[in-house]
């Protein structure tokens, strides 16, 4: 009986620490052994949470990779040095990974002896022979056993990961065959007809594409959609593992829009793409940010050349083992802002000192437009310039950043959003780096606005995580879910499943703290987030849950002032923006909130890049009219406030129609009719004004003929004379 719970709270465990460990259904004596000493080492929730999977009714499947969670002690490259050093294990120091000897392979039949790679940021690991993966703790336990029972290698089966419900495995075998189906289904260009080979160059503007390149990579055409198929082959017999699809559609412009879909999924889609051609003497290569880009690079510059699984939005960590061969890495992602801005954030992770970046300009455009132009690929890659730079610059080196500005002045301010338009014209869009301080009154809605703030952004592709310390993470994914299908889904539960899978493709992660949290332990997640999944965009709410952690003898000023200003710092450093909720002070009833109202020092206001303040003013018989005001705009200085309404059957907000009067604010009044009142009140000023000119005009109309009586009086009589 001990046994069966044990292993029912280490697979429940697995499921929320590391779900990135192989899908093995087989069990040892080893493996038990490797599951008590987690248990001994790790929380004792496991049987809990167990429990309380047990007892839900429906059918579901857990992503475990939805929350966001970080070790309780941060691990350190040094840490993990001075631990394989007390075990005696030789390592290769690398660029973003430490190299031993595989343990997952028997001595004698290695063929490289240095095949484990461990993370030097997260102590993860991957053995490239064997394809094993897990933690730091899991390489622990392994080491442990291993060492302990006298053995010079471990089975690949040892990592006892967590069994796959009926769901999982259906879905997996699903996604296996339809796979092998789209790949038997398509077709090499070589068995096409030539004029439908010249059509579908046109269609994707890869005419100048040989036939030979297209066939050296693999790629294929898939009838039925006429869409090119991109294979995956990994794994230590390179067999095929999955297929990304691409179609491309005409514009009136003339512009070709180009949509994908892979299988499986894209958050377990990890290919990348010429990979494969790669030899294992190969010292340089370029990574590129599409496909088709690397297939340019490899036929007009001869050089090896790989392609990222989600192009410039994410660099999952564990292909970094995959990158470690090669001593000069150069980022060629495509030819705008964005591009160039990815390529910086990579080269971190990636080792700044062997990358070099192909700045976008006019005449750099992305690696297939290049080529498509007549470009020469060799000279534009020998312009790279290296990611490393000195603390200080002339303007010489930072002239072609400025240009590069200038002429990209729409993707230099940021991503758009979709359901608030009028943001885009104040604060011109969202953009990396920055701090953003959000606010307004108790009860006015801040957290359900700034979740479809966040929720618009996401859609496009803003890898998002929330930090969610006042409510928790299931109501908010309620609240959003509801945003993201603009309907209440609890009256129309036949549509759950549909939303959920859809909205379960959004690039969205949650922390999973909840109240009162050490500043520490939320920058420690935030960095940790941002170097797995390269989130873009952080959101906390609130401040105050926060404060309560830190120091009771210290002012409390000061301590609001210090996390301020780390989270400042975290923006700046990491490229990555932050929005950052926080309560208003007590202000008098009726009184708009202004920049000062925003509790404690002028620190916040003054560290932040954009104040955003969330309006209200109360009514007595009517729901509270809402504004949004953008007091302050470090990126061009434009300010202004918008109405907002709200709706409650779908818990948005959005822009009210063009045409109703601007919202202003005034002193409650008592009575049942105050909007009444305060209509007829402007509409009296009104006519009293009207009245005013009126009465000036009558006066000076009065004057006027008694100037000029007799004149007039005299000329009758004249001619009545005559």
């Amino acid at each position: 009986m001990w046994r069966s719970w044990l292993l029912k709270g280490t697979t429940c465990l697995l499921q929320v620490a590391a779900p990135r460990l192989l899908h093995q259904r087989h069990s040892s004596s080893l493996s038990v052994r490797l599951v008590t000493h987690r248990l001994l080492h790790r929380t004792p929730c496991a049987l809990h949470l167990r429990v309380n999977a047990q007892s839900w009714s429906r059918a579901f499947k857990k992503d475990a990779k939805s929350t966001v969670e970080f070790p309780t002690s941060p691990i350190t490259v040094t840490d993990i040095k001075q631990y394989l050093r007390s075990k005696e294990i030789p390592f290769h120091d690398g660029y973003s990974c430490l190299h031993i000897p595989s343990i997952f392979v028997d001595p004698s039949t290695r063929r490289d002896s240095f095949s484990l790679f461990v993370d030097k940021t997260t102590g993860q690991f991957l053995c490239k022979d064997t394809q094993v993966e897990g933690s730091w703790e899991d390489l622990q336990d392994c080491l442990e056993v291993m060492q302990s029972g006298e053995q010079d290698s471990l089975s690949p089966h040892v990592l006892l990961g967590y069994p796959e419900s009926l769901e999982e495995q259906e879905e997996r075998e699903r996604e296996l065959r339809e796979v092998q189906r789209i790949w038997s289904s398509s077709a090499p260009f070589a068995d096409l007809p030539e004029d439908e080979v010249q059509l579908i160059k046109a269609m994707f503007q890869i005419t100048k594409i040989s036939n030979v390149t297209l066939k050296k990579f693999g790629v294929r055409l898939f009838k039925p959609t006429r869409s090119l198929v991109f294979p995956w082959f990994g794994g230590p017999d390179s067999s095929l593992k999955g297929v990304k699809l691409l179609s491309a559609q005409s514009t009136d412009t003339g512009r070709v829009i180009y949509n994908e879909a892979t299988v499986p999924k894209s958050n377990s889609y990890h290919n990348l793409f010429g990979l494969h051609l790669v030899g294992r003497m190969d010292s340089e290569v370029v990574l590129t940010g599409h496909e088709l880009d690397a297939l340019a690079v490899s036929q007009a510059a001869g050089l090896p050349s790989v392609a990222l699984p989600r192009g410039v939005s994410c660099l999952p960590p564990i292909l970094l083992p995959y990158l470690e061969q090669f001593k000069r890495v150069t980022l060629w992602l495509g030819g705008d802002v964005l591009s160039w801005e990815a390529s910086k954030i990579f080269s971190r992770k990636l080792g700044l000192k062997r990358c070099m970046l192909v700045r976008p300009g006019e005449y750099r455009p992305c690696p297939a437009e290049a080529l498509a132009q007549g470009k020469n690929l060799s000279h534009v890659l020998k312009t790279s310039i290296p990611a490393a730079h000195k603390s200080i610059v002339s303007f010489k080196q930072l002239r072609e950043d400025v240009y590069g500005e200038l002429i990209n002045t729409d993707q230099v301010a940021g991503v758009k959003w979709t359901r608030f338009l009028e943001l885009n014209r104040i604060l011109k869009g969202h953009r990396k780096g920055e701090l953003t301080v959000f606010t307004g009154p108790t009860g006015s809605g801040k957290t359900t606005f700034i979740s479809e703030y966040a929720l618009d952004l996401c859609m496009q592709g803003v890898n998002t995580l929330w930090g969610s310390f006042e409510i928790n993470n299931v109501r908010l994914a309620k609240i959003m879910l509801t945003q993201f299908a603009m309907q209440r889904l609890e009256e129309n539960l036949e549509q759950y499943d549909f939303w959920a899978d859809k909205f379960e493709e959004l690039p969205l992660y949650f922390m999973t703290f909840h109240g009162q949290q050490n500043i520490k332990a939320v920058l420690d997640t935030m960095q940790h987030a941002v170097y797995m999944y390269d989130i873009n965009h952080i959101v906390i709410d609130n401040l105050q849950f926060m404060m309560g952690q830190e120091n009771l003898s210290v002012d409390k000023f000061a301590v609001q002032d210090h996390i301020i200003g780390a989270f400042r710092k975290f923006a700046t450093n990491s490229s990555c923006h932050v929005t950052l909720i926080i309560h208003p002070r007590k202000e008098e009833d009726g009184r708009e909130l202004q920049m000062a109202s925003i509790f404690g020092s002028a620190k916040a206001s003054q560290e932040a890049d954009n104040v955003v303040i969330l309006q209200e003013k109360k009514l007595v018989t009517a729901p509270g009219r809402r504004s949004l005001q953008v007091t302050k705009n470090r990126f061009d200085g434009d300010v202004g406030i918008f109405p907002l309404d709200f709706i409650k059957s779908s818990l948005t907000f959005s822009s009210p129609v063009k045409g109703k009067l601007k919202l202003k604010k005034v002193p409650p009044k008592a009575g049942n009719e105050e909007e009444e009142e305060v209509e007829a009140t402007a509409a009296a000023e009104k006519k009293a004004e009207v009245k005013k000119e009126r009465a000036t005009k009558a006066t000076k109309t009065t004057k006027t003929p008694q100037n000029t009586k007799t004149p007039a009086a005299g000329g009758e009589s004249t001619k009545k004379s005559q």
